[in-house]
């Protein structure tokens, strides 16, 4: 059995000095790192809670999808349906609070609309990562309640890198895991002069089934029926992207096409893969320096076509297709005084059709257009910060594409829900700040929650919607205190949000047959009969990070003798409550403790980590199994040689070192496939990284 918090686990943890995995090392801690999303004037000082992975730290932390990959920053969870298919988790909010962006535009993909859906980027294509926490990140919609993940390359170059006689740069990167027997490796080529820039990244991904502590059963047909294997996980995955920029006096214009290809297995049945097509198609430019009321204006543009088949054996079962386009117009006015801001424009319309005897929601058209309004006030001890957006937003089923399918409700919801923000930021002395930031969001229901009607094998459940449903509503606090004084630094952000409306999937009591009959009693397995419904709720924890410098300057004795040895740590804690029935909602993440040593000496580095996860008992007396706590082990070890004016990053990791049984509270999963899915075992990874 996993371990609760004993008093000796935290204090051998501390001691030890943990944090989450030991290649953490870039979070939100730092007072004057510049943020892009969330803080569209690129000051340096930002006053929503905000967390960015790139560089090395990235490199080492990089996992097979988006959800694995930040789980573990301060308040950042994984919804982890197996290993092929995780998004993030932001403060206990999920699915659509969450908006995953791309170079800040839209990403359109169905990720949101089941667990299984994987989201169409490979982190090893993406060279920085940044996370937005809470309400603040209404300047991307009313869906962004919860936060924003942003996932950054150069796909679409925005500055020169060359001079006038040119030149070429790239990347190569190649590693092996032993855990699901991973083979991955990507290529970045970047070339051009003043005046132009060229782009162009592969990338390939492929993996076998992921190895756990314990024996588990499989039906897959070449498999063994018991084996120290999650059944059905093994992935193929490629992708691809051209782009190109051209450069003038005050700004630029560019495009690209990124090509995204996955197979994978879904892990809740034996014999069921998806495979998973995704083109892209964008376009970006900036115009600076212009006359008039706005010194810039930015434009990004996306066209982009996605589809997945789920496979039943050799056989296409349910297919899903999204087509949709988005455009974002930003313009920052000159000051007004000492205010200044920038004010936007955001279309985005999409069409989504699911096709086959599992489609549990029907064809729809969603059609978006929002302004907003970004505005900050510089004061002597700090700056406001004031926020707004209003949507209009309308939502159609069109029914199925099959004709012998009649369930789906077919019509047409529209609204206009309305989002504000405000913020301080106040200088308390030159290591400390507070921040503060009140917020009111509404999010539109999406086309699910208004018209879905049949099974959902992802949840186990028969799932349907209710086109009557109102606005979520909610309104928010933040509050955080930041401290640095040279190597060492601190934070600490605490939260609240009170929901009028949390749209949710409640149980009904009731089950339903894979064809829809109510309670049905001929002995096949049932499926629990859910509905989407508006419930009040409130959320609220705290968050909290930071680093302790030992040796090393700043520390006791001289870096040029023994380098530099870090304690990172983080510890956060989240709850949430149907306030309805007094419950609390389902797979909310349990409280979490952990801690890095960090040592770094010339072209050596080293880290050992561990993260305690304390057990979740706090779930809904019905749809949530109970998990224990486990504590996860991490070490890694670095090495850079340089090459005349390259450089190789030799690195090796070695993940849950004491091979522990775990599994997520925040998976459904964990629940509806019980005991299929645990979280991996003991993996090493060994890579090496070329920058030239």
């Amino acid at each position: 059995m996993s371990p609760h918090f004993s008093r000796g686990a935290v204090a051998a943890a501390v001691s030890l000095a943990c944090l989450s995995p030991a290649w953490a090392q870039s979070e939100s801690a730092t007072l004057k790192e510049v943020t892009v999303t969330g803080n569209p004037l690129g000051t340096a000082d930002a006053v929503v809670p905000t967390a960015r992975l790139e560089g090395d730290a990235l490199t080492l932390r990089r996992q097979g999808t988006l959800g694995q990959t930040l789980d573990g920053l301060p308040g950042v969870g994984s919804t982890y349906f197996g290993p092929n298919a995780s998004r993030p988790v932001i403060r206990g909010l999920d699915g659509d609070r969450i908006r995953v962006l791309q170079n800040s535009g839209a990403m359109l993909d169905a990720s949101s609309l089941s667990f299984d859906h994987a989201v169409p980027s490979d982190p090893l294509t993406v060279e920085r990562i940044e996370v937005l926490r809470g309400p603040g990140a209404l300047l991307y919609g009313g869906s962004a309640v919860g936060g924003v993940v942003n996932l950054i390359d150069n796909r679409i170059p925005r500055a020169p890198q060359f001079d006038a006689k040119g030149g070429i740069t790239g990347a190569a990167e190649a590693g092996l895991s032993t855990g699901n027997k991973g083979r991955d490796g990507a290529l970045l080529l970047e070339g051009g002069n003043d005046r132009y820039a060229l782009h162009v990244d592969l990338s390939k991904r492929r993996t076998e089934d992921v190895s756990v502590p314990i024996d588990l059963p499989c039906s897959k047909p070449g498999s063994a029926e018991q084996a120290r294997r999650i059944c059905n996980s093994a992935s193929d995955t490629e992708s691809g992207s051209v782009g190109g920029s051209l450069f003038f006096d005050h700004g630029y214009l560019g495009a690209s096409v990124t090509d995204y290809r996955s197979d994978y297995g879904t892990v809740a049945e034996d014999e069921v893969t998806i495979g998973m097509r995704s083109r892209r198609y964008a376009l970006a430019g900036e115009w600076r320096q212009l006359p008039g009321w706005f010194s810039s204006i930015k434009l990004q543009a996306a066209h982009t076509r996605y589809r997945h088949t789920e496979f039943e054996g050799d056989e296409a079962g349910t297919r899903f297709r999204n087509q949709g386009n988005d455009l974002r117009l930003e313009a920052r006015h000159r000051p007004i005084g000492p205010l200044e801001g920038v004010v936007g424009l955001q279309l985005d319309s999409n069409r989504f059709a699911a096709e086959g005897e599992e489609a549990f929601a029907p064809a729809s058209r969603t059609r978006q257009q929002a302004l907003f309004v970004y505005e900050e006030l510089p004061t002597g001890w700090g700056k406001w910060t004031l926020g707004g957006r209003v949507e209009r937003v309308r939502v159609r089923s069109d029914g199925s594409t099959d004709p012998d399918v009649t369930r789906f409700e077919t019509g047409e919801r529209s609204f206009t829900p309305l989002s504000l923000a405000g913020g301080a930021l106040v200088r308390l002395s030159p290591a400390w700040q507070f921040t503060a930031n009140l917020a009111h969001s509404a999010r539109a229901p999406r086309d699910y929650e208004l018209f879905a009607n049949g099974p959902h094998l992802a949840t186990a459940a028969w799932e349907t919607g209710d086109a009557s449903l109102r606005k979520e509503k909610s309104n928010s606090v933040d509050l955080g205190l930041a401290w640095q004084e040279g190597p060492h630094k601190a934070a600490l952000n605490i939260y609240a949000s009170r929901f009028s409306n949390y749209i949710g999937l409640v149980d009904t009591g009731n089950t339903r047959s894979a064809e829809g009959e109510l309670n049905p009693t001929d002995g096949d397995e049932a499926l629990a009969d859910l509905r989407y419904a508006g419930v009040r709720a409130r959320f609220y924890g705290a968050e909290a990070n930071g680093t302790l410098r030992l040796l090393g300057a700043g520390g006791l004795g001289r870096a040029d003798q023994i380098g530099t040895l870090d304690f990172l740590w983080r510890a956060d804690l989240v709850r949430a409550t149907n306030l309805d029935s007094g419950e609390p909602l389902p797979r909310i993440a349990p409280a979490r403790l952990g801690g890095t040593l960090s040592w770094a000496r010339g072209p050596w580095g080293a880290q050992l980590g561990v993260d305690l996860v304390r057990a979740q008992r706090r779930v809904p007396a019905e749809g949530q199994r109970a998990t224990d706590g486990y504590a996860l082990w991490n070490a890694a070890l670095s090495y850079r040689v340089p090459l005349g004016s390259s450089e190789l990053l030799w690195f090796a990791r070695v993940d849950n070192i004491t091979d522990e049984l775990a599994y997520s509270a925040v998976s459904v999963l964990t629940t509806t496939a019980f005991p299929k899915a645990p979280l991996p075992g003991r993996s090493a990874r060994l890579g090496v990284r070329l920058n030239f």
